[in-house]
């Protein structure tokens, strides 16, 4: 900042010291002080160790004012969030007696500063029913390239990885357990970012809701191809613990014939299309059908007693 003020005891007559500019060192000479009245952190030095001293009392000089301000700003568009910052200084005065501050002209200097940039600086003489200093209203925006990088295209990335899911077969369960890796991939994403997100419960930011929309989103997606898988399999959606009932199992399980007849007419009741080789070989099952069951008949006729035999012979 550049200082300047009129002390008329350091005036001079030319006439007798022909000389218009003086050079003074700064310890020598009464210099104001300035405050920020709403700084955390104040702190004021000389930028160099003389001042300029002008003919008719006018003094010139430049100061350094580093201040740490603590400011109130809206957050809920975050990361696009933008807001003004005041910055109060204040003179010494006490009843009309002291110092009185007039900002001239002011100028933005290297404003890019970590996450935030400088965008403009205001001069106001009253705010909020203030009139005893002078206020600086500093416009200040957040670089959104970086929360946008860190925040927002991961989500984008998931969800645009989930919609393809959909591409995937439904048999084997590769689609949900891929999409169950997306949710969970999802909530320690959250979990991660949960202490590094600004605002408090009275001022949440909007990419708060943003991530709980993501998350129902992938949630439903999940639920959705539980249920489309269910449905390829069975053909019904059962919303029971059992499954569909199965087909019963015939009790004589041990009769050999008739898994021989079944087998018989299984085998019988293909038909190729090359007829010469197909119907050979059809022919020799038939036979060796007929073989087994001529064996089986005159195992059965040995095994009955010689009386019984003699019966079914006179009848």
């Amino acid at each position: 900042m550049v200082l300047v003020w009129i002390d008329p005891a350091m005036a001079w007559n030319t006439s007798v010291y022909q000389y218009d500019l003086v050079v003074l060192p700064v310890d020598k000479v009464w210099t104001p002080e300035l405050h920020v009245t709403n700084g955390i952190t104040t702190t004021m030095k000389h930028s160099s160790k003389d001042l300029v001293l002008n003919s008719n009392g006018t003094l010139r000089h430049t100061v350094i004012i580093n201040a740490e301000v603590n400011c109130e700003v809206n957050l809920f568009n975050y990361p696009f969030a933008s807001d003004f910052c005041p910055v109060a200084i204040q003179t010494w005065s006490f009843d009309g007696c002291g110092t009185e501050l007039l900002l001239d002209e002011l100028r933005v200097v290297n404003g890019t500063q970590g996450d935030w940039q400088t965008e403009s600086g205001v001069l106001v003489k009253q705010y909020n029913m203030m009139t005893d200093r002078n206020y600086i209203l500093v416009g200040l925006r957040i670089k959104y390239l970086n929360p946008f990088i860190t925040l927002l295209l991961p989500t984008f990335l998931i969800i645009l990885a989930d919609v393809t899911s959909f591409a995937l077969p439904l048999g084997g369960g590769e689609r949900n357990s891929f999409k169950v890796t997306l949710v969970l991939s999802f909530t320690m994403f959250l979990i991660i970012l949960n202490d590094q997100l600004p605002g408090d419960s009275h001022c949440s930011p909007i990419i708060r809701t943003h991530f709980c929309v993501c998350l129902v989103f992938l949630m439903l997606s999940m639920l959705v191809s539980i249920v489309l898988t269910r449905l390829a399999k069975d053909g019904r959606l059962i919303l029971c613990c059992w499954s569909k009932d199965k087909e019963p199992v015939p009790e004589n399980t041990g009769n050999v014939e008739e898994k021989e007849d079944e087998e018989a007419k299984v085998d019988i009741g293909v038909i190729q299309p090359n007829a010469s080789e197909e119907s050979d070989r059809m022919l020799r099952k038939v036979v060796n059908i007929m073989e087994a069951l001529d064996a089986k008949q005159l195992q059965m006729a040995e095994s009955f007693p010689a009386d019984c035999r003699g019966a079914a012979t006179d009848r």
